[in-house]
């Protein structure tokens, strides 16, 4: 197998021109597994760990972008932890440190798991995913990046280069629920930001249909509940904004948990996390 060592994004894409077929490998903590299992055998790989501006991670006052090749332990440092709490959360749930040391976000995007720990909060913050490849450059909503279980619309050569959202004033929670407390895939999983300025409430759930999914009416529910002088709801309010969340879950039942339990969890996850922004904001 040949293996390719590209350090820019424009020699990665190239590479993956000069051989139809290649693997990407960031972490490889997906791809590795299933090369151990021969379930693929691509014919090249193409490595992005020496393309240093994959890493890069931005904060300004109106956004923050963060590389793709940025890890699991990177999302946890003080920099992004500052700016976006829940993604910090997030990752620290992820794996154990050796593969949060290798994990990258771009690896998350693309693998389109719908447990994907990353993908409630960046739907919920409607991240925009830059990409490049053959044809050029291109931006997509991660709506329109993953479409399906393990499914996506990049198209042949093509790089996730980064991920960028806009910054808002207010408290975000992350909550995850899994059949123990670390190192597990998600049975279902709740991204909830309060955004003062609009007074906006957005929600993002994973594991709990074949995308990461927002929940619309759970959140036009709580923007019109919420006191945004006190930051207080009702319990009523409360536990109607868990309900509305659970029904816009279209989960399944397999081995790790039926789909009304699942339904229920979110239910109780994305109360539990608007009560804590809510607290966070008083």
């Amino acid at each position: 197998m040949r293996i390719a060592l590209p350090t820019t994004v424009d020699e990665a894409v190239r590479a993956l021109a000069a051989e139809p077929g290649s693997q990407l490998l960031a972490g490889g903590t997906d791809f590795c597994v299933e090369g151990n299992f021969a379930l693929r055998r691509p014919p090249a790989v193409v490595s992005l760990r020496r393309v240093a501006e994959l890493r890069q991670v931005e904060v300004t006052a109106e956004r923050i972008r963060v590389g793709a090749g940025t890890t699991y332990t990177d999302m946890m440092g003080p920099e992004l932890a500052g700016a976006l709490p829940a993604l910090a959360v997030a990752a620290r749930t992820v794996g154990s440190p050796q593969i949060r040391n290798a994990g990258t976000l771009g690896g998350n995007l693309a693998t389109a798991s719908p447990a994907g720990d990353t993908l409630p909060l960046l739907v919920a913050l409607d991240a925009v995913v830059d990409v490049a490849g053959p044809e050029g450059p291109r931006t997509l909503g991660l709506a329109e990046l993953v479409t399906g279980v393990k499914r996506t619309t990049l198209a042949p050569g093509e790089v996730i280069v980064g991920v960028t959202v806009e910054r808002s004033r207010g408290s975000q929670q992350f909550l995850k629920v899994g059949t123990r407390n670390a190192m597990v895939i998600a049975i279902a999983s709740s991204a909830v930001v309060l955004d003062v300025d609009a007074r906006a409430v957005r929600v993002g759930l994973g594991s709990v249909g074949p995308v990461p999914l927002r929940a619309p009416e759970a959140e036009a529910h709580a923007a019109e509940a919420i006191d945004w002088g006190t930051f207080r709801a009702s319990e009523a309010a409360l536990s109607r904004f868990g309900e509305l969340a659970g029904r816009a879950c279209a989960p399944i039942t397999d081995h790790r948990s039926s789909a009304a339990y699942r339904r229920r969890a979110v239910e109780v996850i994305a109360r539990r996390g608007l009560e804590r922004c809510l607290g966070d904001a008083a």
